[in-house]
C-alpha cells in the first residue's frame, strides 16, 4: 500500500499518510472513493484506520471479533 521504506515497521506504520496517498492517486485518476468497500487484513484493523476510511465514506469490513460496531459486513465477501 506504500512505497518501500527503511526499517522494521508494522502494517499500520504511518497508515493515515499512506492512505491519503492511495486515495489521492485514485481521485486523481477520476475514480471516486466514496462508497468503495475495503476488505483489509486483520493487521489493518485499527480505530484510526477505520476512522480514516469513514472520513472518505469507504466501507470497512468488520473483523470477526467480539466488538459490536455498525460497519457494513457482507458475509459472501
Amino acid at each position: 500500500m506504500s512505497e518501500p521504506g527503511a526499517g522494521n515497521h508494522n502494517d499500520l506504520y504511518d497508515i493515515e499518510v499512506q492512505f491519503e496517498v492511495v486515495t489521492a492517486t485514485l481521485e486523481n485518476a477520476k475514480i471516486d472513493v466514496n462508497g468503495l468497500f475495503l476488505n483489509a487484513d486483520a493487521g489493518f484493523d485499527s480505530k484510526d484506520f477505520r476512522l480514516a476510511c469513514a472520513s472518505k465514506e469507504i466501507c470497512f469490513n468488520k473483523r470477526n471479533g467480539g466488538m459490536e460496531r455498525d460497519e457494513y459486513f457482507d458475509q459472501e465477501l
